[in-house]
C-alpha cells in the first residue's frame, strides 16, 4: 500500500491513498498485510467449521423437543408430513451437514445437502407469511429474522463451494 513494489501492481484504492497521509503509515500497511495474510491463510478454514457450527447445533436442537427455536415454524410449514418424523429428520441432515463441515470430509455432498435443505428454510416465507413479516415486505419478525439470516449461510457455503476442485483466495488487481 505505501511502496506498493510487490510483483503485482495493483491500483491504490481511495482507501489506500487516504492511509498513506497518517503518520505511521508504514507500520500500519505492514500490520495491515500481516492481518490480511492471516485472513487469507485461515479464514476459509475458520469460516467452514463455524458453519459447521451452526448446523450442527441447530440440529441437534430439534432431537428434543421444545428446545428448538424453529420448533413451531418448522411444524407449521410442514405440515403435511408428520413432524413425529420430519424433525428428527432434518435435525439428522443438518448434523450430517455440521460434521462435513466441521470435518471437512466430503465437501461436495455436504455442501449438496446444504443446498437442497436451504429452499425447504424459505417456505415460510410463502406458506406462512404471518409469521415471517410484522409489516410486508420489509419488517420481519424473530422468525424472519432467522430465515433472511440464511443469505449469510449461503453465500458462505458457495464460496467453500468454490475451493472443492482446488479454488483459492486470489488477490484482486
Amino acid at each position: 500500500m505505501v511502496n506498493n513494489t510487490s510483483s503485482t501492481q495493483r491500483k491504490l484504492t481511495l482507501e489506500d491513498r487516504l492511509l498513506q497521509r497518517l503518520p505511521f503509515a508504514a507500520q500500519i500497511d505492514a500490520l495491515d498485510q500481516r492481518v490480511t495474510a492471516w485472513m487469507a491463510r485461515y479464514g476459509l478454514v475458520m469460516m467452514r467449521i463455524a458453519l459447521g457450527v451452526i448446523f450442527f447445533w441447530f440440529g441437534a436442537l430439534k432431537l428434543f423437543p421444545g428446545l428448538s427455536p424453529a420448533e413451531d415454524l418448522v411444524r407449521n410449514t410442514i405440515f403435511f408430513i408428520d413432524p413425529n418424523v420430519f424433525q428428527p429428520l432434518l435435525a439428522v441432515w443438518e448434523m450430517a451437514i455440521g460434521l462435513g463441515l466441521i470435518t471437512g470430509m466430503f465437501m461436495r455432498v455436504t455442501l449438496l445437502l446444504l443446498f437442497l435443505q436451504m429452499p425447504g428454510t424459505a417456505l415460510p416465507i410463502i406458506i406462512t407469511p404471518e409469521a415471517v413479516f410484522t409489516m410486508f415486505p420489509f419488517g420481519l419478525t424473530i422468525e424472519g429474522q432467522y430465515i433472511v439470516k440464511n443469505l449469510a449461510l449461503i453465500t458462505a457455503a458457495i464460496v467453500l463451494g468454490s475451493t472443492v476442485r482446488g479454488g483459492r483466495i486470489v488477490p484482486q488487481p
